[in-house]
């Protein structure tokens, strides 16, 4: 059967690795830190996939722009204390080196910085898989299509031959932004029914699930 997607991009946290609770709870530790109101569970997930910088200001809106910087170096400090023992999520390696091995071209659009998703690709042994990456301070931050945009330029697929996966409703709204597919994974960051509302192409559950709706759709 013919393919009928070159170019599957991959969100990286939440959705290729388990980090949701690391992030968030990084998120409310820097607060503390600083004497800071903490988001709730729900603020501090949602913010996941965005840039640091947009995410820190969207979940911690009343922090004075002279304890920004302090901010972001707090939340560094706890995330980076747990970052090279986040795990994949279950069946992500074999899905993404099945993808790979099949012949589709790979990416990653990421909330990362550059530093941060150097570190993990490394770290998680899947650099390899990937034949471009796109974060968000190289260019504009989701739900704006960029990282689509330069992707599809870099790798030379289309957009109705470009699949999304993500597990966050930003996302979803970027691939939609690019008129790109997009597939929603459910175990991240954004609740299900959010995801859902939003009318992604499919909205699966776990690995398990992707890999087998790439075997039957893409």
């Amino acid at each position: 059967m013919s393919k009928r997607y070159d170019l599957i991009v991959f969100d990286w946290d939440g959705t290729v690795m388990d980090s949701t609770a690391v992030i968030a709870g990084s998120i409310q530790a820097a607060c503390r830190d600083l004497g800071l109101a903490e988001p709730d569970d729900q603020t501090a997930r949602h913010v996941i996939g965005l840039g640091l910088d947009q995410a820190l200001r969207y979940a911690v809106p009343d922090a004075p722009e002279a304890m920004r910087p302090d901010l972001v170096e707090r939340y560094r400090h706890h995330f980076l204390a747990q970052d090279q023992s986040i795990p994949l999520f279950e069946g992500a390696r074999e899905t993404i080196a099945e993808l790979h091995d099949a012949g589709y071209r790979l990416g990653v659009a990421t909330g990362k910085s550059r530093a941060g998703l150097e570190r993990v690709m490394d770290s998680s042994g899947l650099r390899g898989y990937f034949h471009a990456t796109r974060t968000a301070d190289q260019t504009f931050s989701k739900p704006n299509p960029a990282m689509l945009f330069e992707l599809m330029d870099e790798l030379g697929a289309s957009a109705e031959r470009t699949l999304m996966v993500g597990d966050t409703s930003h996302d979803v709204q970027m691939a939609q932004n690019a008129n790109v597919d997009v597939v929603a994974v459910g175990h991240g960051a954004h609740p299900a029914e959010e995801l859902q509302a939003l009318r992604p192409l499919a909205l699966v559950g776990d690995f398990a699930e992707l890999r087998a709706w790439f075997r039957a759709h893409a």
